[in-house]
């Protein structure tokens, strides 16, 4: 899809409007979460949207949120035109439900981890977190983890 030049950005202006180095844009171009055309001259040339996905991605990487899940929830973005508020609405909605998950899984270990820690058995025996229903003991006797 041929675009006018004024509504491509360069790499350059893309690091500069997002405080990302061009580097890391270039990274985000080959893992597919921010297209881009090449021009004549082969120079990499991203649509004024990419803005928007880099801000993104960088929030995402500061909160933890690995790459591989901002492809997934990037991967229902359209292709070829500029998100809507709708397709950005639909991607928040998906983002706060894993959020929601990742928070829930956090509770349940940090309880399991705060009962182990309170319990002071160190036993592998009774351990819910390290041997739940003693699974170790059933293969026989000895050490089983290093």
């Amino acid at each position: 899809m041929i675009r006018k030049s004024d509504e491509l950005l360069s790499i350059g202006e893309v690091s500069a409007r997002t405080g990302v180095a061009v580097s890391a844009v270039r990274y985000y171009e080959t893992l597919g979460l921010v297209p881009a055309e090449r021009t004549a001259g082969n120079m990499r040339k991203f649509p004024r949207h990419s803005i928007r996905r880099v801000s993104l991605i960088q929030l995402a990487v500061r909160f933890g949120i690995p790459l591989a899940e901002v492809a997934e929830v990037f991967g229902s973005l359209p292709q070829g035109r500029t998100p809507t508020k709708k397709d950005w609405r639909k991607i928040s909605t998906e983002w706060n439900q894993r959020l929601e998950d990742r928070k829930q899984a956090i509770a349940r270990m940090q309880d399991e981890l705060t009962g182990c820690i309170g319990c002071g058995c160190l036993s592998l025996k009774t351990c819910n977190l390290l041997n739940p229903g003693d699974e170790l003991g059933r293969e026989g006797p000895g050490a089983r983890r290093l």
